[in-house]
This record gives structure tokens, C-alpha cells and sequence, in this order.
């Protein structure tokens, strides 16, 4: 039987080594290239063209589930399992939105690692319970608009409803409705809890 050939995306170093060290022992799988980035990762995998990536979610240039909706349209016979220290539910139903057909936590069992890999090379989707958990007590909330965002980026530096109609140009009334919107799509009772929502689940880069 052939070897599943594995391209690895991390932007840690010392992340990419020991899975590297880790899969070059186990029997049936052979580690083909490592990237740095999600734009690495990209152009390795339309490269080498391997049977998986263990894609990591937050990385340079190019997020992990950028890098799989690209790597799904350039390469669709690759898989991607997504192996991630980020707890945020948003990033990982994302990715997995994106075409991902794995997904776990970087503190997992190296078994269960070698496992999903196995799975996924074979077409089958791995998502660790820890993942389905996580996902289950903190729901993916509805896509905000491009509004919306601006709106909560302005909440997060304390801004009155008449500076932020003022600083996007629409009336105070237009942003009413949008705070009132964003409250119930993050399932806030306030500001304050609205921006905390929107860091936790990386919605706003600060």
C-alpha cells in the first residue's frame, strides 16, 4: 500500500519538527513538506500535491481556513484536518465550512493524531469530541456584515452612538438598529459583553 504523504502547515518551528519526528515513525505515512503560512501552504500543496495537511488555523499571510477553501479548488483530492490550540468555535466550523473533513486540538493524544490522519487520507471526517464539544457549548454565530463589524470595531474603542454615525457617516438611528442587530446575532445584553463575545471568537483583530 502506498504512504499517505503529509504536508504540514504551522507557523511554529518547533510545532512543524515534532510532527515531522512524530510521523516519520509510523509505519504507511511519509511527511512531504513543511510551510510556514497559509500561503505556503497553498502553493506546497498545489505543489506536492499530498493526500493530507494538517492545516494550523491562525497563521502569517494567510488564515488555515483561507488556505483550505484555496486548497479544496486547486487541489480537491487533498484532505485537510485542521490541528489547532485556538478554542475559538467560529475559526474551527469555518474551516471545516471550507471544506476541512478533520479537526482537532493540538494537546490531543499522538494516537488519536495518527488516527484522524488515517481517517481523513481515507475520505472520512475526524472531528475529535473535544472539538464537537466545543462547538456544542459555544455555537458559530451568524456572519456579520461589513457594517456590523465597523460598528463593533468602533464599540471597542468606546465610542457614543453619535461618534460612530458621525465616523461612518450615517445617522445615529442607523446605528441603533446595527448595535441592536449585533447584540442578538452574538447573543450579547450589552456593549461591553458584545466586544468581549467578538475578541473571544476572534471576530475583530485589535
Amino acid at each position: 500500500m502506498d504512504k499517505i504523504r503529509i504536508l504540514i502547515a504551522d507557523d511554529h518551528t518547533i510545532v512543524r519538527t515534532g510532527l515531522t519526528a512524530l510521523l516519520g515513525t509510523v509505519p504507511g505515512m511519509e511527511v512531504v513538506g513543511e510551510a510556514r503560512n497559509g500561503e505556503e501552504a497553498v502553493r506546497q500543496a498545489t505543489e506536492l500535491r499530498p493526500d493530507v495537511v494538517i492545516m494550523d488555523l491562525i497563521m502569517p499571510r494567510k488564515d488555515g481556513a483561507a488556505a483550505t477553501v484555496e486548497i479544496m479548488s486547486s487541489v480537491p483530492g487533498t484532505r485537510v484536518l485542521i490541528l489547532t490550540s485556538v478554542g475559538a468555535s467560529d475559526a474551527i466550523a469555518k474551516a471545516l465550512d471550507a471544506g476541512a473533513t478533520g479537526a482537532m486540538m493540538k494537546d490531543s493524544p499522538n494516537s488519536s493524531l495518527i488516527a484522524a490522519i488515517r481517517a481523513v487520507a481515507a475520505g472520512k471526517s475526524a472531528i475529535s469530541p473535544e472539538v464537537r464539544r466545543m462547538i456544542a457549548r459555544d455555537p458559530p454565530i451568524d456572519v456579520l456584515t461589513p457594517r456590523q463589524v465597523e460598528v463593533l470595531q468602533s464599540l471597542t474603542r468606546g465610542l457614543t452612538n453619535r461618534d460612530i454615525a458621525r465616523l461612518l457617516s450615517i445617522s445615529e438611528d442607523r446605528v441603533e438598529q446595527h448595535i441592536r442587530s449585533l447584540l442578538e446575532k452574538l447573543g450579547a445584553a450589552n456593549r461591553t459583553e458584545a466586544v468581549s463575545i467578538a475578541l473571544r471568537k476572534q471576530l475583530l483583530k485589535i
